[in-house]
């Protein structure tokens, strides 16, 4: 994926189905032949685990007709809709969309016009220039759209400049559930400098899996999830010894192209011994010990990689492991769950993601890397119609189900990661939900997208043995420095102030471990 591209778009293109609309809802006859809007309750009554997660999937889990998410803590279910009506009904809300996704969002939005009254006019941009098109518009002053869910690392391109809507006093006057949502994501999708900005949408986070089988022929018995591979020297060992297991089956999946997955999975690693990307002036300093211990346990782990493995992002990361060709794997959360698929896996119930290992003086730090989220435009002719609308799509029960179909778009809230019923069809769940109070996650800057691309470019050029792992890190911190400067950074007025992204870069200080 490169920054011109919608994040929608490279889901689609990767075959991780993700909508950036509620997917498959079905609703018909949501509108009255005399023109009214039906009562609420019918409408919502259909947003449900029948009406939404997949027939199939449901047959595979024998999933009741239980919600997998907290009605209590359901912002469609909470929500005064009488009151949206009787404020917004009629008005319009300009949604800009990947031009991709024009139908199915068009599909998913029925239940929420039919229970807001509040029409959705569909903007389409072209997904390979959906980053260009959005900033050109913002520039202009005047932009086509309402509102937009975009690459969560944009945050700061589009928030710094005044091209967002603060969204502080609609979250409070209609009871968004900010307090719902785990703190990463709510401090990093939804916050930038002290205000908010955002509601989280896409909620990623990075875990490891290993193939079941292989794990209990090397081990002799069951794999434990924090003990098994407790720590990275012992996923290095563990990773050659699977190595040679089977033919055609390598140690470990790592995505290490160039560009940001190289800068993924090195902030993945490195995190855990303790790595920020700046000093309190925003100066770099990932080029330290602890980086340089990310660097260290990469090179080895590469002797044990797929093959092809300096070529490779999450589209290939994801077939490979899918397809059963890595024996463990650094990826993102839905490689456990996507995993769990008979449509999508070949190692369906021979799989279990672990908690992340540890490094010896570090500390247990989870990575928050890349995900998505919704806004509003500053310029917006319907900014509160804009948030509505944003809120229902981002909304528990629809996030949940989201990730019941195994559709690439995962929720960020408490209720939901912590619901048995969604545990038992979302294998990564209880791990990805302990993990999260200890999560790390890079600030959301102006410029954050090229210097993910700078330090990954240099990153890979290590991997592939051009230069040292040393020099790769000093060549990104100075073209780091350089992008910030750029970006308005030490000039006495940073656009950002530490302090306040300061809490959400590493949330797990002085907590417990969750094991």
């Amino acid at each position: 994926m490169t920054m011109k591209q919608s994040r929608r778009s490279f889901l689609t293109n990767t075959a991780a189905v993700g909508a950036v609309s509620t997917g498959g809802l079905a609703l018909p006859g949501l509108a009255r032949a005399d023109g009214h809007l039906p009562d609420p309750a019918s409408v919502l009554a259909d947003i449900s685990v029948p009406g939404y997660v997949r027939e199939d999937y449901r047959t595979l889990y024998n999933m009741s007709d239980a919600p997998l998410w907290d009605p209590n803590k359901d912002w469609i279910r909470t929500v005064d809709w009488e009151a949206v009506r009787s404020e917004l009904a009629g008005t319009t809300v300009r949604f800009a969309i990947g031009a991709a996704d024009q139908e199915s969002a068009a599909e998913g939005l029925v239940p929420f016009e039919a229970l807001s009254g509040i029409k959705v006019e569909l903007v389409p941009i072209p997904d390979d220039s959906f980053y260009d098109k959005a900033l050109a518009e913002f520039i202009s002053g005047n932009a086509s759209f309402d509102a937009l869910q975009f690459f969560s690392p944009w945050l700061g391109d589009f928030a710094a400049p005044g091209f967002l809507y603060e969204l502080d006093d609609f979250a409070a006057k209609w009871g968004l559930p900010l307090d719902d949502f785990y703190d990463t994501y709510r401090l990093n999708y939804g916050f930038f400098n002290g205000k908010m900005y955002g509601i989280p949408f896409d909620c990623d986070i990075q875990m490891v899996h290993v193939r079941k089988g292989y794990m209990e022929t090397l081990l002799g018995g069951p794999v434990d999830k924090v003990n098994s591979i407790p720590t990275y020297d012992e996923l290095i060992r563990v990773s050659g010894e699977l190595n040679k297991i089977e033919p055609g089956v390598a140690g470990v999946g790592m995505m290490a192209a160039r560009g940001f997955w190289s800068t993924y999975t090195w902030e993945h690693i490195a995190a855990q011994a303790g790595m920020m990307l700046f000093d309190e002036s925003w100066e770099p300093i990932f080029n330290g010990d602890a980086g340089m211990k990310g660097m260290d346990i990469i090179m080895a782990l590469t002797a044990n990689a797929n093959e092809g493995h300096a070529g490779a992002g999450w589209p290939e990361n994801r077939a490979a492991w899918l397809g059963g060709q890595v024996a463990t794997n650094i990826s993102w959360q839905d490689s456990g769950t996507q995993a769990m698929r008979p449509d999508q896996s070949q190692i369906v119930d021979d799989f279990v993601t672990i908690y992340e290992p540890r490094i010896e003086g570090g500390r247990f730090a989870p990575p928050n890397i890349a995900g998505s989220t919704s806004c509003v435009s500053a310029s917006a002719q319907n900014p509160e119609g804009a948030f509505l609308m944003l809120g229902f799509l981002t909304t528990a029960s629809i996030m949940a189900m989201n990730e019941a179909n195994a559709n690439g778009v995962a929720p960020g809230y408490r209720s939901v990661l912590t619901n048995e019923e969604l545990q038992k069809v979302s294998q990564p769940a209880k791990v990805w939900g302990d993990s999260l109070d200890h999560a790390w996650c890079s600030p959301r800057l102006p410029g954050a997208f090229p210097i993910e691309q700078a330090i990954g470019n240099e990153i890979n050029r290590a991997v592939v043995g051009q230069i040292t792992a040393k020099e790769a890190l000093d060549n990104a911190a100075a073209a780091v420095k350089k992008i910030m400067e750029d970006n308005g950074f030490y000039q006495g007025n940073d656009p950002v102030d530490y302090a306040s992204a300061a809490p959400g870069l590493y949330v797990g200080e002085g907590k417990d471990l969750p094991f």
